[in-house]
């Protein structure tokens, strides 16, 4: 079985992998915001937006994780 440093570093890994995917998939609805507001769809625009603030937020506890799994 594993110590709990190994599990902390493949652990602390699978996160960086999902905040890597969060952060490409921000992008991608950032790209898609900006075509719907140039398009004159802004109410859709603005719920984009709010799902991009959702994982921005999500990127950060996800970010805070990883370094305290990294520290152990």
């Amino acid at each position: 079985m594993p110590n709990n440093s190994d599990s902390n570093i493949a652990t602390a890994d699978a996160l960086t992998l999902l905040l890597h995917n969060q952060h490409a998939l921000g992008a991608a609805i950032e790209e898609v915001t900006k075509w719907l507001s140039e398009n004159g769809v802004g109410t859709v625009a603005d719920n984009a937006v709010g799902a991009m603030e959702t994982l921005d937020e999500n990127a950060k506890a996800i970010t805070d994780a990883i370094m305290r799994l990294r520290r152990l």
